[in-house]
């Protein structure tokens, strides 16, 4: 067996592993709470360490903490920052409402921490101890919705950067497939002539206001609710901690943050991570509807539209020889389809707060976190692998064009609505093309026919 030491909290005594950081209301919530095998995202304990370090600095120089303890939280609080104590915070995703048993773990790594730094021991808790020191000032009330945002804030950039370069990805591909002509196709039907750069090009500036959608909605995230305490009532925070330790966090992080107006508010409202969840799932809808066309136009090679071709990554059949499949577009869909769902699970965790504060934020966060997560990846996998290798068919493109029924719409302005219909059931009925039609009844000269199709393919101005 694990050697064990004892420590005891208000409810008694516990033995709690002798080699871990954390202590024994961390403990008594990994017994409460084996619900996932989840634990919190490693950003989050980063974000939660850059509190607890401007926390103490702050407090030393206000005179609230001794400079050696202050000194000793701080050195402690960067190990967690950099990511040397993460296999200590072992509270599961599903835990006690508000996120205070991994508040509790947090403050009890480093207590123990900061205690072996001034020469004591883990579980002692004489020199520094997890709520008097380590959590001077704090509440899981502000400390929590803190991290939260300092941890969205933190990762987000990311992913804007990735669907940013997705965007030029797509852009570029529009420029390289300008003068592919083909038919457009609307309810899976014929539609008037496009480009497939038109096309491509669509899809970058879709994935474009995707990413400055997300970035709006970032805002309300840089005001912090930290030095309202319990509540956003300020309890047992000293004069001028509030502006002090966001100010030092700001330093810390590079990020711009600023004290929330409403103290109380921000304990209350989980509107900013309801904003960027929405945002994310704006962004998984427009990405999850471009990959479907990528799998559409690509599809066949022989008995589908096949106008595009997308890289070949792996077999794709375990029975059928040669098979290749549209892998990377059917995960960035897969992805897509579980922002969807987290967003879900945010929206009906935001709405379930009571009175001064939503219990919910340990799901609110994860789910928020997770998809910022793996949507990244997605966006990243879906150009390198996808996007920047599509190729387009040519002469597929150009049969398509030359054979689609689209093409009468483009003899409205000179032979009318219904005349242009009845070429195109005479096309449709005798297995001919538009321009057969056309040509044969000598409705248009050829050059005339030429010039109009010619013309159906230019920008709108």
């Amino acid at each position: 067996m694990a050697e064990m030491r004892r420590e005891k909290d208000f409810l008694g005594e516990l033995d709690v592993p002798a080699d871990a950081y954390f202590g024994v209301q961390t403990w008594r919530a990994v017994a409460n709470f084996p619900i996932s095998g989840l634990r919190a995202p490693a950003v989050f304990n980063r974000a939660c360490g850059e509190i607890k370090k401007a926390a103490a600095l702050v407090h030393k120089e206000l005179g609230g903490l001794p400079p050696d303890v202050a000194d000793a939280i701080a050195r402690a609080a960067d190990e967690v920052i950099e990511g040397r104590l993460d296999e200590h915070f072992v509270v599961d995703v599903f835990q006690a409402g508000a996120g205070t048993s991994y508040h509790m773990n947090v403050n009890e790594v480093l207590a123990n921490r900061a205690s072996e730094l001034l020469g004591g021991r883990r579980g002692e808790y004489e020199l520094v101890h997890p709520n008097d020191h380590v959590n001077m000032g704090q509440s899981t009330n502000d400390v929590f919705p803190t991290g939260m945002r300092l941890a969205a804030l933190l990762t987000l950039p990311e992913l804007l950067g990735e669907l940013r370069t997705l965007a030029g990805a797509f852009r570029q591909k529009a420029a390289a497939f300008a003068d592919f002509a083909k038919s457009g196709r609307t309810h899976l039907q014929d539609a008037v002539p496009v480009t497939l750069g038109q096309e491509f090009g669509a899809y970058g500036e879709a994935v474009g206001r995707a990413a400055d959608h997300i970035e709006e909605q970032m805002a309300p995230l840089r005001e912090l609710g930290i030095g309202g305490s319990a509540t956003g009532s300020g309890l047992n925070a000293l004069p001028g901690y509030r502006r002090k330790v966001v100010a030092r966090l700001a330093e810390q992080t590079g990020l711009e943050l600023s004290p929330a107006d409403d103290l109380f508010e921000a304990m209350q409202s989980m509107a900013p991570f309801v904003r960027v969840s929405g945002a994310l799932r704006t962004a998984a809808t427009e990405l999850g509807r471009i990959a479907n066309d990528l799998r559409l136009l690509s599809s066949g090679p022989t008995t589908g539209l096949a106008e595009i071709r997308l890289p070949a990554v792996q077999p794709g059949s375990s029975i059928m020889p040669g098979k290749v499949n549209p892998v990377i577009a059917e995960c960035t869909n897969m992805v897509c389809f579980q922002v969807i769902g987290n967003d879900a699970c945010i929206v009906h965790a935001a709405g379930a707060g009571q009175l001064e504060l939503n219990v919910m934020m340990p799901v609110i966060n994860y789910n928020l976190l997770w998809s910022i997560r793996i949507l990244t990846n997605a966006v990243r996998m879906l150009r390198e692998r996808c996007v920047e290798g599509i190729e387009a068919d040519r002469a597929r493109c150009t049969a398509y064009l030359d054979s689609t029924l689209g093409l009468a719409a483009v003899l409205n302005p000179v032979i009318g609505y219904h005349r242009a219909a009845e070429v195109a059931r005479k096309a449709a009925a005798g297995g001919k093309t538009i321009r057969e039609v056309v040509l044969e009844e000598g409705i248009l000269p050829k050059d005339e026919l030429d010039k109009l199709l010619k013309q159906s393919l230019r920008r709108p101005e």
